[in-house]
C-alpha cells in the first residue's frame, strides 16, 4: 500500500521548516549543556572543604548509601573511593560540558552517573534522573554544537544535513 501525499503537507512542511529552521541548533545545545551541568556542579560544590579535601559529610553519606537492585539493597562498594570519584566527576564533568570540551564523553559519563544515582535513590527518577538522562542522551546524539570548544578545535563536527 503506497502512501498518498496530502496536498497540504508540502506547504505545511515548508512553513514548519522555515519557522523552526531559524532557531539555531547550537543555541539549543549550549542551553542544554548548561542545564545538565548545573545540578551536578551545585552538588559537587558542597562536597569539598577547600582544595582537594573531601568533606566528612560526603564521606559519611556515601558510607550509608545502598544500591537498590532487583528489590534488594546492597552496600556501596568502597564508599570512600566512590565519594571521591563522584565528587571529582561533579566538578570536572559540568565544567567540560559548559566549555563544550569532550562534550559527548562528559555527557556519557553523566548518563552513567545518573544511572548509578538512580540505583541509590530509586524514587528520584521522575523529578531528576529521567530529565538528566534525556538531556545527556540529546547531547550524546547531537554533540555540543558550534558554540563549543569541540567544534572550534575540530574535535567534533555537526553532521551535514
Amino acid at each position: 500500500m503506497a502512501l498518498v501525499a496530502v496536498p497540504l503537507a508540502q506547504p505545511i512542511a515548508r512553513l514548519t521548516g522555515g519557522l523552526f529552521g531559524l532557531w539555531p541548533q547550537s543555541l539549543t545545545m549550549l542551553v542544554l549543556r548548561i542545564t545538565l551541568a548545573m545540578p551536578f556542579w551545585r552538588a559537587g560544590g558542597t562536597d569539598w572543604d577547600g582544595w582537594f579535601t573531601l568533606s566528612f559529610g560526603v564521606k559519611a553519606r556515601f558510607a550509608d548509601l545502598t544500591l537498590h537492585i532487583l528489590g534488594k539493597e546492597y552496600p556501596l562498594p568502597n564508599p570512600d573511593l566512590m565519594a571521591l570519584g563522584a565528587s571529582l566527576a561533579e566538578v570536572i564533568l559540568p565544567a567540560l560540558l559548559v566549555l563544550g570540551f569532550a562534550t559527548r564523553y562528559a555527557a556519557l559519563a553523566l548518563l552513567i552517573m545518573t544511572g548509578v544515582i538512580q540505583l541509590t535513590f530509586p524514587d528520584g527518577w521522575r523529578e531528576y534522573h529521567l530529565p538528566w538522562a534525556a538531556m545527556a542522551m540529546a547531547i550524546l546524539t547531537f554533540g555540543g554544537g558550534k558554540v563549543a570548544l569541540d567544534y572550534v578545535l575540530g574535535l567534533d563536527r555537526e553532521p551535514k544535513r
